[in-house]
Parts: C-alpha cells; sequence; structure tokens
C-alpha cells in the first residue's frame, strides 16, 4: 500500500511538473506572438510613403522625406492607402497637328516598377487620380464629349463609369468609401457613387474670408483619417492657403500662417497634414517643397525639397 502510495505521489508530481513546463511553453509561445505582432505593427507604421511629382516624374519616399527614389515618368502621383502603388498621369505625344498631348490614368507598382496604363477610357484627357480607402476604386477626371466629368474605375483598370452630378474637380473620397466629396463654383457637396446628392453647403458660409479681387475659390480637397474633416485648398486671389471644415460642426478655421502661400494639402494624421509651401525667395529648384504642418500651431517643417503634388498611404 505504501508502494502504491509512492508510486501515486510520483504520478502527480511528475504531471504537476509536466503542466508547469507546459504552462510556461504556452506563455512563452503567447509573448512572442505578442512582440511578434506589435514589431509587425510598428514595422508597418514605418513603412508609410509619401508620393510626389518632382519636374515631371513620380518619386516616392518615407513619410520623413527619408530614402526617396524615382518610380516613373508622370505626373499628379496618388500613393495607394497601402503605400504599395502609386496612381498617376501620363503625359504621352498626341497625334500629328492635334496641338494636345494625351494623358491617360496608370497605375505603378512600386516595388516592382510594373505600370498598367488605363488605355480603354474614353478619354485622351484624363486627370487627377484619386483611391478609395478600401484601396479597390480609383475616381479622376476625365474630359469626355468635350465636357469635363468625374469617372470611376477599378484598380485594374475594369468597371468604368462616370458619376452622374458629381462635379470633376479635385474631389475626397468619404472614410467609408460610399460617397465622394467634391465642389464648383457655389457650393461644396456630399454625393454617393449613383449621384444623388447627400449633403450640400453653401460655399460662402463655409469660406467667409473674401479674397483680394472677391470671393475665395476653392481648388483642392483632403479627408482626415478619422471622416471627421476636410482641408480645404483656398485660393484667396493672390495668398493660397489650406482651412480645415468640421464636418459636424461645419465651422472653419484656417490652419496655415497667413505668411505662407500653402497649396495641394493631404491629411497626414488627425492632427497634422503635408503641403506645398511656395517661397518665392528660395532657389528656383526649391521654391515648391513639402512641408508638414499641426493644425495647433501652424509651424511648418520641411519634409522634401523640390517637390509638389505629394499625397500619403494610410495610417
Amino acid at each position: 500500500m505504501c508502494a502504491l502510495k509512492r508510486i501515486v505521489f510520483f504520478v502527480c508530481r511528475h504531471n504537476a511538473f509536466r503542466n508547469r513546463r507546459s504552462s510556461i511553453r504556452t506563455r512563452t509561445a503567447a509573448l512572442s506572438i505578442f512582440f511578434g505582432l506589435t514589431l509587425i505593427t510598428l514595422a508597418t507604421a514605418a513603412e508609410r510613403k509619401i508620393a510626389f511629382c518632382r519636374a515631371d516624374e513620380v518619386w516616392v519616399a518615407n513619410v520623413d522625406g527619408a530614402g526617396a527614389k524615382k518610380i516613373c515618368s508622370g505626373v499628379w502621383p496618388n500613393i495607394s492607402p497601402d503605400g504599395t502603388q502609386v496612381a498617376f498621369n501620363t503625359q504621352e505625344s498626341g497625334a500629328k497637328n492635334s496641338g494636345a498631348d494625351v494623358r491617360h490614368i496608370a497605375v505603378a507598382n512600386i516595388s516592382t516598377g510594373k505600370i498598367t496604363v488605363f488605355k480603354n477610357i474614353p478619354s485622351e484627357q484624363c486627370y487627377d487620380a484619386r483611391w478609395s480607402p478600401d484601396g479597390w476604386r480609383i475616381s479622376f477626371r476625365a474630359l469626355i464629349n468635350g465636357e469635363w466629368r468625374r469617372g470611376i474605375v477599378n484598380v485594374d483598370g475594369s468597371d468604368f463609369r462616370m458619376v452622374n452630378a458629381l462635379p470633376p474637380d479635385a474631389p475626397a473620397w468619404a472614410s467609408d468609401g460610399k460617397s465622394i466629396f467634391s465642389y464648383d463654383f457655389e457650393n461644396l457637396y456630399q454625393i454617393d457613387l449613383d449621384g444623388n446628392v447627400l449633403k450640400k453647403w453653401e460655399l460662402s458660409k463655409v469660406l467667409t474670408e473674401r479674397g483680394k479681387y472677391g470671393d475665395a475659390q476653392v481648388f483642392g480637397l483632403s479627408m482626415s483619417p478619422d471622416g471627421k474633416t476636410l482641408l480645404i485648398d483656398v485660393d484667396l486671389g493672390g495668398p493660397a492657403a489650406v482651412y480645415a471644415f468640421d464636418l459636424a460642426t461645419e465651422k472653419t478655421n484656417c490652419v496655415t500662417s497667413n505668411k505662407d502661400v500653402a497649396i495641394e494639402s493631404c491629411w497626414l494624421t488627425n492632427d497634422e497634414f503635408l503641403c506645398v509651401l511656395f517661397k518665392d525667395k528660395a532657389k528656383p529648384s526649391n521654391m515648391r517643397s513639402v512641408y508638414r504642418i499641426s493644425v495647433n500651431d501652424k509651424v511648418a517643417k520641411l519634409v522634401i525639397k523640390d517637390a509638389r503634388n505629394p499625397s500619403v498611404s494610410a495610417p
């Protein structure tokens, strides 16, 4: 009987030891997975990219401006949300005696350099590509039958269609990808992908500041990552500035210094954005450069010299 008790005690202690070792291995594995996911998350955050234009070439760099490299020839680049592709428009010679170049929307793979040109779109004048938040579609402006229209196409060039009632100029996708913000000379709109106007604001009420030669004119929009605030590029009839429009409160405030000429803005975070500042006293090659600005203090920090048309991948 005593021998049996000793055997039972040994087995129980052995099992307990095995369980402790198993528990330790489980905790170690869990910690390894946790730290691995943390490193992946940090690496992904560090891999955010900026696309920009320099001398009719498409370039990509890290968000701090480091590691800049040329991707291809082209203009008006817009980087995909995941930072792996850039949409842009080509500049090709048109037919002889036509007097106009041909411009198509194209997509370049940043890692491989492969370029896909969307030549099935019924227009030889396409501009201003903008990625949808999910990275599956691209909106752009196209001249069709003598009229500028806003089109949408899948990232592979398929399923092209026009969006009725949507003004063609410089739109911004809503954060859910179900509607687009755009504008004309009188109003700011939110329009769904079937062309239904969801909301409309009078620009004279959104932008109450008058320019030197009349009402302020809009020439660009960018939606914040949280979908709550629009950046609005505004021409004040001489100087240009960037304003933030809160969609909930419908209040607008200038987020650039009145000493700067600011254009081509895009959100970086919910509190910071990139834009191009024009420095007329700088060297000709550096007159337009990309700066990073906080909406809280309006302090501009240089990111990339001699650059324009910035866009940034999603957080």
